[in-house]
């Protein structure tokens, strides 16, 4: 009976397994709800929306949750309490996705609280949860009532080596792509963009992003026949009401302040209080003209509410008509650059990058193998070497606000700077690398900053990175036929723009990018001349980078941890560790190193890391004296264990005995061995024998030192030879 109630729809595509969406089992009491899969991949996404506008607010209180059930991948979750904890960074990574994705569709004026959760039920591991959570949302919006008029889904693309285009890559295939995009859109345009390149050309992001857009169409076309399947009537709701009165009389009252601070050049922090001080003028203003009108809370919001769109008006009015910008600069000059590297002498690696009103003072700290990131997903699990983490405090806007750990804003940002920098490492590097990026200061694309001084720390650190990063945000303004595209821009710029899109990259290519688009409709041409305009900017911000340092230096700091690895045969690792890791552990107490051996089919290796070069040396001679194989002829140092008396026990290498006969330790007649050898005592003796059956050892200590020369003895005189004459004795016969 249950049965009867589902409504399903089936999405195909050449190369991917069909992807299943269905409602009508699951969540039921929830506004809308429905069922997401993909192979053994299942995602449960729900939508509740209050049912009132709340008029005392401005903007959509939405939120957005992902969540991945250890369940799903048939895991227990670590930890006392054996729970599904706090979302981890790539459920709010995820979470920001779908956020991204779906706010700007909205309709403009829908003020009631609204709330999006996404559950992975199930994974096989390979289709990927964060791929389908955009679909699951917006099959969930089209399931339910609340007033959602666009229809929007998401996939992942790929691009291989060979130039291969992918759609939602499996976990298994994401290690050999050259491109890796989350790309969501609705039938008339692309709205959101997040991913990863190994320099790839803007023209191939751009062919990626088309591909892309005709799998998102079809997709909608599914989701439109799921729509009319479920046929469920939209809420009435009313949008606030423009009293245009009001509004044309806010507009008379401060277009002329607005526009004389709009057209002067100013600071953030002086164009902020200036339009600070214009709003209060205004509202006490008309408070003071109708105050029982105005003294009930919601009409006050409406006064902030049109001093925004207003101001929100005349700046872009301004950027169009005049060709500049809030700062007096034109559409594609860059704020002023200045940086240094090693301003902090107790870091490993240190960069302050500052573009205009951004600062970012970016740190490097390098560690040994121990210090990696354990990752412990319900989907995921490994170690990560290369972390990059960004902190916003409120003083670099000026602001007081509480201090509470990361935010999934700080979150973000930092994920796209860890992007476009961490194809960079070089492929042999032995240190795990944490860079953290402190905005002191904020006016605009801070997390552009931190990839720009993350690239300078990193080279001041001495890490050998192939090429220098710098990354861009641009912005866009669209007025009927009327287009600004904005490189660099401030902040004003971004809240009242039409695109927020980040782009970094070397010179020879792209490696990570970001997209917000809060347009309808974005010409496939417009997009293609931000990116050409991005790359101008990027490399013109990498040429003052190279001026401050354009190379990595050439060895580490003095006082960061030396670390080198050593290839073991994988049939000495056991000789290396020793029983319950004696040996191992004997060699780390004394040279005061950490060494971690790593082992798969082929060959083990063992890391090793040190505060300076001579103990390093030392362990390193250790472990080749335990890995070293005895040969015939070789000259060990050998250590006296047990004197006999016969001979001697000696350990020759680490691990290894053999045996000195009394008769190879001194070329002389030996009557007492306790005057020539004791025990402890270290020697220096030759192998001279090896049983190839028994693995047996005979050591000399004499084959090391010259036999001494011949006595002299005087030559004798001899007596002359005289030949014996036998004398016999006669005796008679008998008879």
């Amino acid at each position: 009976m249950m049965e009867s109630n589902i409504i399903r729809e089936v999405f195909t595509w050449e190369g991917i397994e069909p992807i299943t969406i269905e409602t009508g089992l699951l969540a039921r009491q929830a506004d809308g709800s429905a069922v997401v899969r993909q192979g053994g991949t299942v995602l449960l996404a729900t939508v509740v929306s209050a049912k009132e506008i709340d008029l005392s607010k401005s903007f959509l209180p939405l939120t957005v949750d992902y969540r991945e059930n250890f369940a799903a991948a048939g895991k227990i979750p670590g930890g006392f309490f054996k729970r599904d904890g706090r979302p981890n960074d790539h459920e709010i990574l995820t979470s920001r996705l779908v956020d991204r994705s779906l706010r700007p569709l909205f309709p403009e004026g829908y003020y009631a609280d609204t709330q999006i959760i996404i559950y992975l039920l199930s994974s096989d591991k390979e289709h990927q949860g964060d791929s389908l959570a955009c679909l699951a949302a917006s099959a969930a919006l089209m399931a339910s009532d609340v007033p959602f008029p666009e229809i929007v889904s998401s996939i992942r693309i790929g691009m291989t080596q060979d130039n291969r285009f992918i759609i939602n890559p499996k976990a298994s295939e994401m290690e050999s792509l050259v491109l890796d995009l989350i790309v969501s859109g609705t039938n008339d345009s692309i709205v959101m963009v997040e991913g990863e390149m190994k320099e790839v050309p803007e023209e191939t992001m751009l062919q990626a992003l088309e591909e892309a857009h005709k799998v998102i169409k079809a997709l909608n076309q599914t989701l439109e026949r799921f729509k009319e399947k479920v046929n469920k009537p939209k809420r009435p709701w009313q949008p606030p009401q423009r009293d245009e009165a009001l509004y044309q009389a806010m507009k008379e009252q401060i277009e002329k302040p607005l526009m004389a601070v709009i057209s002067k050049p100013t600071t953030k922090l002086e164009r902020r209080k200036a339009f600070e001080q214009i709003k209060e003028e205004a509202i006490a203003y008309f408070c003071e003209q109708d105050p029982e009108r105005f003294a009930q809370p919601e009409n006050k919001v409406l006064l902030e509410r049109y001093f925004e769109m207003i101001k929100r008006e005349l700046i872009r009015k301004y950027v169009l008509e005049t060709g500049k910008r809030l700062d007096g600069r034109d559409y594609k000059t860059i704020r002023p650059i200045y940086g240094e590297v090693g301003l902090l002498p107790g870091a490993h690696g240190s960069a302050l990058f500052v573009r205009g009103e951004t600062q970012s003072l970016t740190t490097v700290t390098l560690g040994n193998k121990t210090d990696e990131q354990l990752i412990d997903y319900a989907t995921m699990e490994g170690s990560k070497q290369f972390m990059l983490q960004y902190n916003f405090p409120p003083f670099s806007t000026g602001e007081i606000k509480p201090m509470r750990g990361p935010s999934r804003r700080e979150i973000g940002h930092g994920n796209l700077a860890e992007r476009a920098l961490k194809n960079l490492i070089p492929e042999d590097n032995p240190y795990t690398i944490r860079v953290v990026s402190d905005i002191l200061e904020s006016n605009g694309s801070s997390s552009m900053a931190t990839v720009c001084a993350g690239s300078m720390a990193l080279m001041d650190a001495g890490i050998q990175i192939k090429k220098a990063v710098s990354g861009i945000a641009m912005g866009l303004i669209i007025e009927g036929d009327k287009v600004a595209i904005l490189s660099d821009i401030l902040g004003d710029e971004d809240h009242i723009g039409d695109m927020d899109f980040k782009v970094a990259g070397t010179k020879d290519g792209l490696t990570a990018c970001q997209m917000d688009i809060k347009v309808s409709k974005l010409d496939f041409a417009i997009l293609k001349e931000a990116l050409m305009q991005a790359k101008e900017g990027r490399l013109f911000i990498m040429e003052q980078m190279n001026k401050i340092i354009d190379k990595p230096r050439p060895d580490i700091a003095p006082h960061a941890p030396r670390i080198e690895t050593m290839p073991i045969p994988n049939d000495m690792v056991g000789a290396v560790i020793g029983p319950a890791g004696k040996i191992i552990q004997e060699i780390q107490r004394q040279t005061g190193t950490t060494i971690v051996i790593e082992q798969d089919s082929d060959e083990a290796v063992a890391i090793i890391s040190a505060n300076n070069k001579e103990s390093l040396q030392q362990a390193k001679e250790r472990i080749q004296q335990l890995i070293q194989k005895p040969e015939v002829g070789e000259v060990y140092k050998g250590k006296i264990l047990q004197v006999r008396d016969d001979g001697a026990i000696v350990e020759y290498l680490p691990g290894k005995r053999g045996w000195l006969h009394i008769s190879e330790i001194a070329h002389e007649k030996i009557h007492n061995i306790h005057d020539y050898i004791r025990v402890g005592e270290e020697r220096e003796m030759k192998l001279i024998h090896l049983d190839p059956l028994t693995g047996k050892v005979r050591l000399s200590i004499k084959a090391l030192t010259p036999p001494p020369p011949p006595t002299y003895r005087p030559p004798q005189r001899r007596k002359p030879h005289r030949p014996t004459v036998r004398r016999r004795t006669f005796k008679p016969p008998r008879y």
